[in-house]
């Protein structure tokens, strides 16, 4: 992955999305110095059965902005679309292109935006709405004619070099992510209410579990050690 970045905005639609494995390689950004915000599209209101959607919103967002924390993000927006009834649209283009135009960053990361996980598993029309709109509002941002600035909006921000695609089965670039398993364990584990819904183990203990499982490991990449994958777009 490029190193030769000071920002990034990462972009994904609920909370908890970037712990799946993602929140490592921040981890080591943020370590490394380099300034990282996270932009959630909603609050992941409807991500709790047992939990009313009221009260499921407000928890999520505190327990996201804890495990954001964790790998030492401390900057959380949230855009308050519906969870579940995502749209991708010229309303969602025109809220990341802003977004992205007041943070300014040279690298914009999601989640895979592809029909499918690993080929097999069918993805949430969440995740496929708002990777796809954050890889056009990436552009989007640095046209001027394109969402006009109204008002005290920012100015366009032609800035952005890549977007990073986590997890993408059209994979081109890997981080090490080894050294940050604590960390990356301790962010996931912040989703308390999330996982006890999930799982019958501990949050902390299931957590080790699926970081684990969302690393990939192979003896030809980073010596066999954990690492990340993405699909890098460059602009």
């Amino acid at each position: 992955m490029p190193e030769d970045w000071e920002r990034a905005l990462c972009v994904v639609a609920h909370p908890d999305d970037l712990e799946w494995g993602t929140a490592g390689a921040i981890a080591g950004w943020t370590a490394a110095g380099k300034s990282v915000t996270y932009l959630l599209v909603t609050r992941g209101e409807a991500g709790i059965d047992g939990i009313p959607p009221e009260q499921s919103g407000p928890l999520r967002e505190a327990e996201q902005r804890a495990a954001a924390a964790e790998v030492g993000v401390h900057t959380v927006e949230f855009l308050d679309h519906r969870d579940g009834v995502i749209e991708y649209g010229l309303a969602l283009r025109r809220d990341l292109a802003v977004a992205i135009r007041r943070h300014r960053p040279e690298l914009v990361i999601t989640i895979n935006h592809h029909d499918y996980w690993d080929g097999v598993r069918w993805n949430s029309p969440d995740h496929k709405a708002v990777g796809r709109a954050t890889i056009d509002a990436a552009g989007d941002a640095g046209n001027r004619w394109i969402f006009p600035p109204t008002g005290d909006e920012p100015e366009a921000w032609p800035g952005v070099r890549w977007v990073a695609v986590s997890a993408s089965p059209l994979a081109s670039h890997a981080v090490d992510i080894s050294a940050q398993r604590e960390r990356a364990i301790a962010s996931l584990a912040a989703h308390e209410s999330y996982l006890r819904e999930l799982y019958d183990k501990p949050p902390l203990e299931q957590a080790a579990a699926l970081v684990d499982d969302t690393s990939d490991t192979d003896p030809a990449l980073f010596g066999g050690r954990a690492y990340r994958s993405f699909e890098l777009i460059t602009y």
